[in-house]
């Protein structure tokens, strides 16, 4: 949709909110492909009727330039003549004439020919339990890796995460993302990055995949634990980081699977099991030097997050997963030479697994893997909104 297209809906709004009848609407939206089941499914998901209005007027902007004709005409014959006409002559003043509709090309799934065609014919025979990625680069994948902390926060450099990056970088690339790596970012710069690709337009992707390298703390939540900081010590709750993306910050992925890694931890615990064997080493003299911990002390005063944030519910998620280098409360460990136990394992489990099983069962795969090193014990985990299973477009 072009900007002035844009206008002419922002300019209307309140019209449009209050007057327009939705549920007549859905068959015809779907039947004339302006959005597809899922995004119905999450505007239906918004309450109230004006609710519903109001998020699909918001995310009607985020569709193609025939988005707008097509919907005037699901208007007309839903018998709305009076908000179908008020868009009709917002149009004329715009072109001089009146507003047309041209037929799209839709491609036929075996007109796009790839390596990985077998692969996408397969999950659109389970369309109805799995989440189809057909776009090429499937989505974009944000990476932030802190290294080095200014010297007033007291948080250590670390070690091994560039080899991290590099892991991922390359994983996520072969997997047909659109990977953006970011390093050494402070705290208001995280949230600039993070807001950056929030406002993309992400119509024409599949999904999005966030990922964050850092030294992490515990944090007040509601649904999603822990925090990650800044290089400048300013720690920035998960729960936010995800709040970015919902189905009101972001509408253009609402319908679609939203991805974060986080590999820090979850606070300064650390588990040593159910039984450790009394001539065992630890890991700072069993395994040198190397290994370190991402665990720091999350003392703030009670002002140092906006109150809104701290106490108000968000939005319900939807199509979100967050992955966790460790349980909440502990520690995550972290070789110099060879990267995070975390991301060394999940690099090496995509890289065998990724082609048959879906994300949570690779991540299954992690944890029974990761929880098996080391004397100090670590158990990653995640919290899965997702409505379907996802598969990684490794082809």
């Amino acid at each position: 949709m072009d900007e002035a297209q844009r206008r002419l809906l922002q300019c209307n709004r309140l019209q449009f909110v209050t007057n327009l009848e939705v549920a007549p609407l859905w068959d015809l939206l779907l039947q004339k492909e302006i959005f597809s089941q899922d995004m119905i499914e999450e505007i239906q998901s918004a309450g109230t009727r004006r609710d519903q209005a109001r998020a699909l007027i918001t995310d009607l902007q985020t569709r193609g330039r025939q988005a707008l004709p097509l919907f005037l005409a699901c208007l007309e014959e839903t018998g709305q003549n009076e908000l179908a006409s008020i868009l009709k002559e917002g149009c004329r003043n715009q072109t001089g004439g009146p507003l047309q509709v041209n037929p799209v090309k839709m491609h036929k799934p075996d007109e796009k020919k790839s390596s990985g065609e077998n692969r996408i014919k397969e999950l659109k025979r389970n369309a109805d339990k799995d989440f189809i990625l057909t776009a090429d680069p499937c989505g974009h994948c944000l990476i932030i890796n802190n290294v080095d902390f200014l010297e007033h926060t007291n948080l250590s450099r670390r070690d091994g995460s560039d080899i991290d990056c590099e892991k991922l970088e390359r994983r996520f690339r072969s997997f047909h993302f659109d990977v953006l790596v970011q390093r050494n970012l402070k705290g208001q710069e995280i949230h600039s990055e993070l807001q950056k690709l929030a406002g993309k337009d992400h119509s024409h992707l599949d999904c999005c995949l966030v990922v964050i390298l850092s030294h992490g703390c515990e944090s007040r939540h509601i649904q999603f634990p822990g925090g990650v900081y800044g290089t400048d010590g300013i720690p920035i709750p998960v729960e936010r980081i995800v709040k970015y993306f919902d189905g009101f910050q972001c509408p253009s992925l609402r319908g679609k699977p939203k991805l974060f890694i986080i590999q820090a931890c979850g606070g300064e615990q650390k588990d040593k099991g159910f039984e450790l064997d009394s001539g065992a080493e630890s890991p700072t003299n069993g395994q040198g030097d190397s290994v370190q911990s991402d665990a720091t002390p999350f003392n703030v005063s009670a002002g140092s997050f906006d109150q809104l944030d701290a106490v108000a519910s968000l939005p319900t998620p939807s199509d979100i997963l967050v992955a966790y280098s460790t349980f909440p409360g502990f520690v995550s460990w972290r070789d110099k030479q060879t990267g995070s136990w975390y991301v060394e394992t999940l690099d090496s489990v995509l890289g065998q697994d990724a082609a048959s099983e879906d994300l949570q069962a690779l991540l299954v795969m992690v944890a029974n893997q990761v929880s098996a090193k080391g004397v100090y014990k670590q158990i990653p985990g995640y919290f899965n909104y997702l409505r379907k299973r996802f598969f990684f477009m490794t082809s």
